[in-house]
Formats: C-alpha cells, sequence, structure tokens
C-alpha cells in the first residue's frame, strides 16, 4: 500500500508517517518509481506507536517496540528492551501518582482551612448583625 492508504487505515496523516521514516521507526522500502510502499506489518507497527503514545509513552520510548516487532516477533512487547521500558514508564507513574497524592492532600487541607475561616467569619457577622431583617409584606426573612 502507499503512504495515503497506510495513513488513512491507520488514523494519522502522511506527515506523520514520514516523520516517523525520518526518526526510523518506519521502513523507507520505496518502488521503482520512487514511491514509498508499505505492508500490513508497517500498520501493525504503526498501532504500536499510537497505542504506546495513547498511554503516554513518548515516540523514543516506543523504539524498543517497533524494534522487537520488526525483528519478528508476535508482539511488540516480547523483548526484553520492551519490558524494561515497561518498568521505568510504571515507575515514573508511580512517582507521579504520588506526587499527586500530595498536591490533593494540601488542597483538602487549604479548603478545609478556607471553609473553616468562612464559617467562623459568617458566624460572627450573624452575631454583630442581630436576626435577620423581615420583609415589609409578609414578615419572613428576606
Amino acid at each position: 500500500m502507499r503512504i495515503g492508504e497506510l495513513a488513512a487505515r491507520a488514523g494519522t496523516t502522511t506527515r506523520t508517517l514520514r516523520y516517523y521514516e525520518s526518526r526510523g521507526l518506519l521502513p523507507a522500502r520505496r518502488t521503482t518509481n520512487g514511491y514509498r510502499t508499505y505492508d500490513e506489518g508497517d500498520l501493525k507497527l504503526l498501532r504500536q506507536i499510537r497505542t504506546l503514545q495513547d498511554f503516554g509513552f513518548d515516540l523514543e520510548e516506543t523504539r524498543p517496540f517497533v524494534e522487537c516487532l520488526r525483528a519478528g516477533h508476535p508482539e511488540g512487547d516480547a523483548c526484553p528492551a520492551s519490558l524494561q521500558v515497561y518498568r521505568r514508564k510504571l515507575d515514573e507513574l508511580d512517582a507521579l501518582i504520588g506526587e499527586l497524592r500530595a498536591v490533593r492532600a494540601q488542597v483538602g487541607e487549604q479548603l478545609a482551612r478556607a471553609e473553616s475561616a468562612r464559617d467562623r467569619l459568617a458566624a460572627g457577622a450573624a452575631a454583630e448583625e442581630g436576626p435577620e431583617p423581615l420583609c415589609e409584606l409578609g414578615g419572613k426573612p428576606w
């Protein structure tokens, strides 16, 4: 298949495919007339790259998975280098989760302090003002 068809089937653009080619992630095979040509294996490579990027992997982190597929393995995560990338990514995610939990705790503490201060101010203001004013027509609080 040609580049336009591959891009359409992979849900990406020809520009992206040329970029992947320039980065050495997508093989650059050409016909005698100079057209790029691709096969189902290339589509599988692209799907692997896109899936990993959807998970937050940067383009360079996809390289071991692509190389694993190019080496003939049925899945891109069947090789030790791919598994190592998974481990590193999990460590990164665990660290980010820890940071987010700490930030969440701080925001929760700030919220509790702000609500408490607001409640104290409201209670103090109500004590100074006395009873709520009554509506002239119905004798009910505003």
